[in-house]
């Protein structure tokens, strides 16, 4: 079980997966700082003056912070819309590279080529034959 779990865990995948985990948590970072300390204060200065991050409805002894949750979400969106523009572009690479292999056959060898001549005097023959 161990020699297994080696196996799998040395593998390129899940190094990359790794790798896109940390890079995809900093990226996260990034977009909530931009989020927070660049759109929302743009945002709450066109609609007059509004602090986002003070929004709240207090309940009792409760603080709902709906401005906090509403940040949040455009946080997600931003994200989201990140990745999605990522994914389309990888898949787009992709497609090319796959069309590219497709288009290039390699060519037959001398060998091939008169293997390729030999079989199509067979069929012709046979064919005269058989008529």
């Amino acid at each position: 079980m161990i020699k297994e779990f080696r196996e799998f865990a040395l593998k390129g995948n899940v190094f990359d997966l790794a790798v896109g985990v940390i890079i995809g948590a900093a990226f996260g970072k990034i977009v909530t700082s931009l989020v927070n300390d660049m759109i929302m204060p743009l945002i709450g200065l066109i609609m007059g003056g509004i602090d986002f991050k003070n929004l709240q409805i207090i309940v009792g002894s409760a603080e709902v912070k709906y401005g906090a949750f509403i940040q949040t979400i455009i946080d997600f969106l931003i994200v989201a819309f990140s990745i999605f523009l990522f994914i389309k572009l990888f898949n787009r690479l992709k497609k090319k590279e796959e069309k590219q292999e497709e288009v290039t056959e390699p060519a037959l060898t001398k060998e091939e080529e008169l293997l390729t001549d030999i079989r199509d005097l067979l069929k012709t023959a046979s064919a005269r034959e058989h008529s």
